[in-house]
């Protein structure tokens, strides 16, 4: 089974730091994710550019050298074992300022890759080469230590430009074809597409409803109501981990805030069953079912919460619900081969409270229509 992908970009961009910190500069990139490439290497150079005229910033590194007078902490066994008194020298330990740091190789390497195969190539070249005459001329080192720079109190003002290089380093950059859209099979990329899929849809909501007063939280751990447990049982007891849950805000005169427990997956939401033509995952129910059930005894809140299961669309668009002992599930999917403002509207209806019919897909009178229906959705919230 194959997932249609029509943009990883703007699912890399809803799934980064920079969106989540910066989103409000990324206003409107669903009409433009086609372009989202070009605007952050943009972004980049601009933000590099302001750094070569205000200056780098610096990290230290441990030198070692021998001198005519002390500086930092002297090697006393380095010193007495080569004679160094009697030149006159003292063997020091110290550090110093340096502007090749692991930070400025992340942003020339991510200039490097915009020079190859972004439009506007010799500003990025020219970029990288200004880096280099700087002094920046290590080994690039990998994104994912951009988290471990974030905390450095002497990069704080780098923050907005790490995460553009992060970002552009991370993308994917996927070949349409004749279609306008990739089909990618979940088994051959399995956790980073799943993954990619599970993080985007945090990073969108995140953005989305926070500023509106929900909550949103990724990764939660639930307890099971456990009365009774025998020694062997509690080592191999699985753990039970919502991928987003939100709760919405406290509405005038309420008693409850409403909760929504999201289960993300990235295959088809249905397929064929053994006595129907098709059917849901039973497997994927039990699990968004046990995560409801399971914590209604804390509140009244978890007793009425309501479960979402979210898939990408394979076979054609899928939006249905059902109220189980009380809890509402809801089954939808995403078009990852419509346009960013498409799947933007699919989220949003994904979490409204009423049922809506099929969404038509992909051509740009659809596109304009989602638009409108999202906000028509983001009323209903």
């Amino acid at each position: 089974m194959k997932i249609p992908v029509r943009n990883l970009w703007l699912l890399q961009l809803f799934a980064s730091d920079l969106y989540r910190h910066h989103g409000h500069e990324f206003a409107g990139a669903e009409q433009i994710a086609e372009a989202l490439p070009q605007l952050v290497a943009r972004m980049l150079a601009d933000e590099v550019e302001h750094r070569l005229h205000t200056g780098l910033s610096v990290g230290f590194t441990r030198t070692v050298s021998d001198l005519t007078r002390v500086r930092g902490r002297i090697d006393v066994l380095g010193t007495t074992r080569h004679r160094l008194l009697e030149r006159g020298q003292v063997r020091c330990r110290y550090d110093t300022l340096v502007t090749d740091t692991a930070a400025n190789r992340l942003v020339r390497a991510a200039l490097r890759a915009a020079a190859t195969w972004i439009p506007d190539r010799p500003r990025y070249r020219s970029l990288a080469l200004q880096l280099e005459a700087a002094g920046v001329s290590g080994p690039a080192p990998r994104p994912d230590i951009v988290p471990s720079l974030r905390r450095q109190r002497l990069l704080a003002r780098d923050h907005r430009m790490l995460s553009l290089a992060e970002l552009l380093l991370t993308m994917s950059i996927p070949d349409p074809g004749e279609d306008d859209f990739v089909t990618v099979a979940p088994d051959d990329s399995d956790h980073y597409l799943r993954k990619l899929f599970e993080h985007a849809v945090y990073g969108f909501y995140r953005h989305t409803l926070e500023p509106r007063g929900w909550t949103v939280e990724h990764g939660t751990r639930l307890s099971w109501s456990i009365e009774r447990i025998s020694d062997g049982m509690q080592p191999v007891l699985p753990g039970m981990y919502t991928d987003i849950t939100l709760r919405a805000p406290l509405r005038p005169g309420g008693k409850i805030r409403r909760r929504a427990v999201i289960d993300t997956k990235f295959t088809a939401i249905t397929h064929a069953g053994n006595y129907r033509t098709t059917t849901l995952s039973s497997a994927y129910l039990y699990q968004i079912y046990a995560y409801l059930m399971s914590q209604q005894e804390q509140s009244d809140e978890h007793r009425h919460a309501e479960g979402l299961l979210l898939h990408p669309v394979v076979d054609g668009y899928f939006d249905e619900e059902v109220v189980i002992q009380g809890h509402r599930i809801r089954c939808a999917t995403v078009d990852l081969r419509a346009s960013g403002e498409v799947i933007t509207e699919h989220l949003m209806r994904a979490i409204s409270l009423s049922s809506a019919p099929a969404i038509p897909q992909s051509d740009s009178a659809d596109d304009h229509r989602g638009v409108t229906a999202c906000r028509h959705t983001e009323s209903a919230l």
